[in-house]
């Protein structure tokens, strides 16, 4: 499941031109995942949708496995960018905080992995809430300049609070 290379860049150092591209492709990369986060933390559509290819698929089924709850597999951008919105909107107020990215590049696709503690809290009664240690596991592809997720694996190391109120 773990990025576990030795080392971040594939690319030997000597090789300013390529070094510079594959600095570029791993910004694009990890930024993917930041409009994933940021994307449901402002309740932003277009931010969110841009995180993910058309064909993505969004499994939490791993994560919400430690609390009882069996999610369906989401597939499609448009699925999960209307089943994790319509969850959130005026429901729920989220921060993610996505750190540990680890990436490796092969052409024109990329795995990421990293681990993402998001803060779920209900807007009517903020005293309940759920705080997640997810480690995530990415697919992504590159879509002209930059690239979107494919697939994303959400796995939960440990929660406090009350998620099955959060998610159902």
């Amino acid at each position: 499941m773990y990025v576990t290379r030795d080392r971040a860049l594939t690319t030997p150092a000597h090789d300013t031109t390529t070094v510079v591209a594959e600095l570029g492709d791993r910004a694009e990369i990890t930024d993917a995942l930041y409009r994933f986060g940021l994307g449901q933390d402002l309740k932003d559509e277009g931010l969110f949708a841009s995180a993910f290819a058309a064909d993505a698929e969004l499994d939490f089924r791993p994560a919400a496995s430690k609390w009882g709850s069996e999610p369906p597999l989401m597939s499609g951008r448009d699925t999960i960018v209307t089943t994790i919105l319509a969850l959130f909107i005026g429901r729920v107020d989220t921060t993610h905080q996505i750190t540990n990215t680890r990436i490796t590049i092969d052409g024109d696709t990329a795995r990421l992995t990293a681990l993402v503690e998001a803060q779920h809290v209900l807007v009517a009664d903020p005293a309940t809430h759920a705080l997640l240690k997810n480690p995530y596991d990415v697919d992504l592809v590159r879509d002209g300049d930059r690239w979107v997720i494919r697939r994303l694996r959400i796995d939960n190391t440990w929660y406090t609070g009350e998620p099955t109120v959060i998610f159902g």
